[in-house]
């Protein structure tokens, strides 16, 4: 059997499989170098050579075991906090997406003006005798017709043109129409901005109908300043990824904008922005509190059940079975069944209370169903992990306890807390730190709310500040994404700096010096 993993198979084996993952990842670098991503290109890259160094070669031997982990780590860990960090000093939100080529060019498309008239005609959609993308254009008012290409406009007598019933040409000499399937498959030729005169041009409105537009705004690359060719108004770049009226006021702006770096504004608007600050200071009190009364009340009640449960007893097997129940259940599917257990018309809680209480209408009812469906998730967890650590605590101590004198209460105050605590210490934090950014719950209950949407309010009563932040990163009507990155930052920031504090208070790491 060693001879079957060791040998010529598991050699072939390797290198079968080294060789898929490589032309795999070489083709995921040719695609991110074509789409100009670099830094995944180079990433990508990189995981290439090393993966195939560390298994074609002898002098790698340890990194077999660590490099695939490093490699994850990095993707998707120090990644997402790097670009997530860089995005918070970004203005990166609604109206602010593209780059600044990009959108420079739709902020010249979206100023072009129809003509005074309103002017349309019919047009077909092809090639002229240069094979250049075309349009032959009805004028059906004036019985005129013509071709018109990008830069060119060239008049058919109508005796040379063929016409329909409604007087609308369908070809002419020096035209080739374009068939309708060729149309679905390219739209190359909707963007072209086809001469009529002047300043004019036709753009295509449909496979069928023109209009006439003019340019509204240019754009001088040596200055970089937009102009209103209509009103004479000029626009510059404000420094914060938009083009402003020089002389006007901040709001006078044009769209789109860009990406933008703010530096730190994003964090500033955080202390500054009272439509920002108040609605934080209220969310972040509630994360707080509710993801330090989780811990306090699944450990407490995780404990009571182990405690209870660690004495014989009849059945005791059947209990802890029905006990970790909830534990065994996807929590994605326990909380959808709670929040349809709440539901104001047809729950369940309502119909065996006789009352018709709309839990998630009231802030404090909505608040206490959020706990107490976190209670029921929370508690098995406790419950399996303090049972193995009252098991684990030495009986001698507990009965020298009892010879001296001590009650129960005593011995559990004195003796069995303390050393629970000291064993349990980082999974309590690790379990404040995963309700501090209990997202499924918060979304999946109560969505956040009740929040007052007709006042624009973004934070709900319920909202915890990863809900929060992700109402503010994906919210109907305005996303920022730069925003939310640096309320991401801080969280970041506030988790580390609490179990880091924790774990020194608790001398936890002291044991693995």
């Amino acid at each position: 059997m060693s001879g079957f993993v060791r040998g010529k198979f598991a050699f072939g084996l390797k290198l079968v499989l080294l060789a898929i993952t490589t032309a795999v990842l070489a083709l995921l670098t040719e695609s991110a170098y074509a789409q100009k991503e670099y830094l995944i290109g180079t990433f990508i890259l990189i995981a290439i050579l090393a993966l195939n160094f560390t298994y074609l070669t002898k002098y790698s031997i340890p990194l077999k075991f660590f490099v695939p982990g490093i490699l994850f780590f990095f993707a998707f860990v120090i990644a997402p906090i790097l670009y997530t960090g860089t995005m918070s000093v970004y203005k990166y939100q609604t109206g602010n997406y593209l780059s600044k080529p990009a959108a420079i060019e739709q902020v010249l498309i979206l100023g072009a003006q129809p003509d005074a008239a309103g002017t349309t005609f019919d047009i077909v959609v092809g090639k002229n005798s240069a094979n250049q993308y075309a349009i032959l254009v009805s004028d059906i008012t004036n019985n005129k017709y013509f071709i018109s290409a990008k830069t060119s406009r060239t008049p058919v007598p109508v005796s040379e043109v063929k016409l329909n019933a409604d007087k609308v040409a369908i070809s002419a000499p020096g035209f080739k129409p374009i068939s309708l399937n060729v149309l679905a498959s390219n739209n190359s030729y909707a963007n072209i901005r086809y001469f009529y005169e002047g300043k004019y041009y036709i753009s295509i409105e449909s496979e069928t109908v023109g209009a006439v537009f003019t340019q509204g705004l240019s754009y001088s690359e040596s200055t970089g300043i937009m102009t209103n060719l209509l009103t004479g108004d000029k626009y510059k770049d404000n420094g914060k990824g938009n083009f402003a009226k020089i002389g006007g006021t901040r709001d006078q702006i044009l769209s789109p904008g860009w990406r933008a770096p703010v530096w730190f504004q994003n964090y500033t608007r955080l202390v500054t922005d009272n439509r920002i600050r108040t609605p934080l200071i209220g969310v972040f009190i509630w994360t707080i509190f509710f993801a330090g009364f989780s811990v306090l009340s699944t450990f407490a009640f995780g404990l009571l059940l182990a405690m209870a449960l660690n004495r014989r007893m009849r059945g005791r097997k059947v209990y802890r079975s029905i006990l970790i129940l909830p534990y065994a259940m996807p929590s994605i599917m326990s909380i959808l069944i709670w929040a349809g257990m709440f539901d104001s018309q047809f729950g369940a809680i309502n119909s065996i209370l006789h009352t018709n209480i709309a839990w998630f209408s009231d802030a404090s009812l909505a608040r206490g169903a959020v706990l107490l469906v976190n209670l029921w998730l929370g508690f098995p967890y406790f419950y399996l992990i303090c049972s193995g650590a009252l098991q684990a605590i030495p009986s001698e101590l507990l009965e020298a306890a009892a010879i001296d004198g001590a009650n129960p209460r005593q011995v559990f105050r004195k003796i069995t807390l303390p050393l629970l605590l000291q064993i349990l210490s980082p999974l309590l934090i690790a379990s404040f730190a995963f309700n501090f950014n209990n997202f499924n719950l918060i979304y999946l209950l109560t969505g956040g709310g009740p929040r007052d949407t007709l006042d624009g309010h973004v934070a709900g009563a319920t909202d915890i500040l990863i809900s929060y932040t992700y109402q503010i990163a994906f919210g109907k009507n305005i996303q920022d994404f730069g925003l939310a990155s640096a309320i991401s930052v801080l969280i970041f920031i506030l988790i580390g700096s609490i179990s880091i504090f924790g774990l020194r208070r608790t001398k936890v790491l002291e044991t693995f010096e």
